[in-house]
Formats: structure tokens, sequence, C-alpha cells
């Protein structure tokens, strides 16, 4: 009996060990990227899983996907929801048909703002309330301050630009939203939508003539070779990413390495927001070596734009099904009395 009992005792131990290294093993993190390797977003966010590797203690294992590897960005959210990725930092416009909110940043109080303006609303109960809804209808956590990428301005192939109103007539690439797409309609333009990784293709073929996008963007896919010569500083809109993990997967972490997670990304957003924008100044400066001619209004003439497009914000908000409480807390984020 003794004999059966030993060896009950080193077949329970001998059956317990795979299952006690399975659990030593470090949870995996797919992270998905739709831009380049050589784009600052990729760069920081391959900077973030190394960082968070090693404030994990190896409990976590990232992997970064970049240059749509896994998913592009406007298919991340469903990715996340049902299980291809575990993380994702698209930008808002991606995600505008899941919940329409989202496109208040390309509402016209919007325009023309300040990287320092932006986080007053996004960083504020702006933000904190797009998060929430952001987080019930995807079934995600946000972990943080979102990411910045920076003011989009518009470039084209072949039509100088030294004013908003070059912008007629062109056909302006949109990075998503029905927003983008009002804006391009409002400067007399016809908009069209082409995913990230597709245009440098596109742009050499003709299949549009103008894009909203970053300088960054533009001198990570070397947009001058694909046919930019000009670009107008018009501060379109102001681009960023937000970050989510999904929520089987935070709930897999436990509320530790939860913590762990925000820590991290807390302890690195400023720093990336200040990286991003010292990047996107010598990104205009690359630019220009590369020969795009490049316009840049001075304030007043942005104000004025503003002041045109504010005009349109009550038909704005109700075709973008925007709710009118959350646009009242933006502009009052940005000093503006009323609807004015």
């Amino acid at each position: 009996m003794l004999r059966r009992t030993l060896l009950g005792g080193v077949a329970a131990s001998t059956l317990a060990a795979p299952a006690m290294l399975r659990a030593q093993e470090p949870l995996k993190m797919r992270l998905s990227l739709d831009t380049s390797a050589t784009h600052t977003r990729t760069i920081q966010m391959t900077a973030f899983a190394k960082e968070l590797e090693k404030l994990a203690s190896g409990k976590i294992k990232v992997e970064v996907f970049h240059s749509a590897q896994l998913f592009r960005d406007r298919d991340v959210g469903k990715a996340l929801r049902q299980g291809g990725a575990e993380m994702g930092v698209p930008g808002p416009w991606n995600l505008t048909g899941i919940e329409a909110n989202l496109d208040i940043t390309q509402s016209p109080s919007f325009y023309g703002r300040t990287a320092a303006e932006i986080y007053k609303a996004i960083d504020g109960e702006v933000g904190q309330a797009l998060n929430g809804m952001i987080e019930k209808k995807l079934g995600v956590k946000v972990v943080g301050k979102w990411l910045d990428l920076g003011a989009a301005h518009t470039f084209s192939t072949n039509k100088p630009l030294n004013g908003p109103d070059d912008l007629k007539g062109l056909k302006i690439r949109t990075s998503g939203g029905a927003g983008q797409m009002l804006r391009v309609k409002f400067f007399d333009a016809v908009p069209n939508f082409t995913a990230w990784p597709d245009v440098p293709l596109a742009l050499s073929q003709g299949t549009f003539d103008a894009l909203f996008t970053t300088n960054e963007s533009v001198k990570s896919a070397k947009l001058w070779d694909s046919g930019v010569k000009y670009s107008l500083q018009d501060y379109q809109f102001f681009a960023q990413y937000i970050p989510m993990i999904s929520e089987a997967f935070w709930k897999k972490l436990g509320p530790d390495l939860q913590k762990v997670v925000t820590a991290a990304w807390a302890s690195q957003i400023d720093g990336w927001r200040k990286a991003m924008a010292i990047s996107q100044a010598e990104s205009l400066e690359i630019m220009k070596k590369n020969n795009i001619k490049v316009g840049a209004p001075d304030a007043a003439v942005l104000n004025a734009t503003r002041k045109r497009l504010m005009a349109t914000q009550d038909a704005v908000v109700k075709e973008l099904k925007l709710d009118p409480a959350l646009v009242a807390k933006a502009n009052a984020a940005f000093g503006i009395a009323g609807k004015s």
C-alpha cells in the first residue's frame, strides 16, 4: 500500500509539472500597427514593448507587428474583439463606424488647433467620455492618454498650395471617417478613402492628387518619390492614436500586471508626445530638402477659416451624429462660448 501511495505521488507530480510550466510561461501580447518600421509610432511602440517586458519581469511577451502585417488600423478594433490581436493603437478615424462620437476631432472647432489646445479637450472630460464609449462598445481597455501623431496638413502632387482656397477641385485622400469626408467637401474638393499602406502606390498611379496627412508620415513613406510636390501647413486636424487592449487579455493580466501596463504607458506618454513634435518639425525640413514646396498660412488665416467652418457646426454635428453635449464640452475647453 505504501508503494502504491508513493507511485501515486510520483505520478501526480509528473502530471502537474507541465501545468506548472505552462503557468509560468509569459502571456503573449500581439501589438498590431499599420505604419512602417521607420515611422515614429512604430519606433515608440517597439520601445514600449521592450520596456513593458522588462517591468513585467518576463510575465508578458510582446510581439510588435508593423506595416499591417497583422491588421490595418481600420480592422484592428474588430480584431481585438475577436481575439486576432491583444493590443492596437488605431486613430479614432478608424473607429467612427463603431462609435460616431470619435469624429468629434473633425468638427469645426478642432480645425487649426495646436497640440496644447487639443490636450485641453482630449486629456480632459471629452477624452474621458470617448474612452468610456470605446471601452463599452469595443470590449477593450484604454490604457492611458492618447498617443500623438501630430497635425495633419494638406499635400498635393501637381497643384501649388498657398491657402485654403487652393484645395478647391482636388481629389483628396482621407484616412477614414465621415468627418474627414465632410471637411474635404467644405473646401469644394472631392473626398477619397485609401488605407495608409496603399497610399504610395495609389499616389503614383494618380488615384488621388492630394491627401490629408502629417509631415512625419510623408517623411517615413518618402511620399516625394510617389509624386508629392506641395504642402499647405493648414492644421486640418490633430491626429492621435488610442492605446487599447482587448478586454479578454486585460482580464488575463490580473490586477498586478494591469497596474504595470498602465504605469508603463503613463511614464512614457509625455516623452513620446515631445519626441513626436520634434520628429514632425524635423520631417518638415526633410520634406523641403526633397523639394516639397511648403505654404504656411498665418494664424489669422487659420482663425478666419475656422470661423467659416463654425457656421456649419450645427449641420456637421447632426450629419456626424455627434452628441451635442460632448461638442459643447469641447467648445468650452477651447474657450468658445455657445456656438460662435
